[in-house]
């Protein structure tokens, strides 16, 4: 493990609420709907690197990403799909909870997230999000050495992609790892935020 050190970059600017409802409008149209099918609520998240998407139903939160994540409406679908669930506009204690946790994350007066997490994956993806949530704060590893905590030294490029695939960005903290020469690696929301959350964490 080892600590690197980045130039910071500016905030990326706050959407309006006409903006929010159109976006989750369009969002919930576009996703079919069943009757007697779990709801996932989603509700629009502002904060200082972008606006985020959250879905959470009453005991958990499913996804959290970026709205101008590339993948993000085919990664919501999936998600849908898996859970069988339908997606209206609304709000749960978890969605309330992780948004005073984000809050407090920038105010850099929290490290460590506490809302319940829903992970839908492969058994290889939770292993590798599980070991993603014990990387401390503050701390970047490599994929290598992620791999190697699995007990999996040479399966770096699977880990890369279990990290690829993670619905909960920031919670689940894949901003951690990168390359095993210094350089930042790839990010699904962006390089530039990747930088951005490294450096925040840095900020003690």
């Amino acid at each position: 493990m080892k600590n690197i050190h980045y130039a910071p970059i500016s905030a990326a600017p706050k959407l309006h609420d006409e903006e929010v409802n159109s976006f989750l409008s369009q969002l919930c149209s576009t996703l079919p709907r069943a009757n007697n099918n779990p709801i996932l609520f989603a509700a629009i998240i502002a904060t200082p690197l972008g606006s985020m998407l959250a879905l959470a139903d009453e005991q958990a939160l499913y996804f959290l990403d970026f709205l101008d994540h590339p993948k993000l409406e085919r990664r919501v679908a999936k998600l849908q799909k898996h859970t069988k669930s339908i997606i209206v506009q609304g709000s749960t204690p978890m969605l309330d909870s992780i948004k005073q946790e984000l809050d407090a994350y920038f105010a850099t007066t929290l490290r460590t997230f506490t809302t319940p997490l829903a992970l839908i994956g492969s058994t290889f993806q939770k292993e590798t999000w599980q070991a993603l949530l014990i990387i401390p704060y503050g701390i970047t590893i490599s994929y290598k050495a992620l791999a190697c905590s699995l007990s999996k030294p040479t399966a770096f490029r699977a880990v890369a992609n279990a990290n690829g695939a993670n619905n909960l960005a920031l919670i689940i903290p894949c901003h951690r790892v990168i390359a095993s020469d210094g350089s930042l690696g790839g990010y699904g929301s962006g390089v530039a935020r990747k930088q951005k959350l490294i450096v925040h964490e840095q900020v003690l």
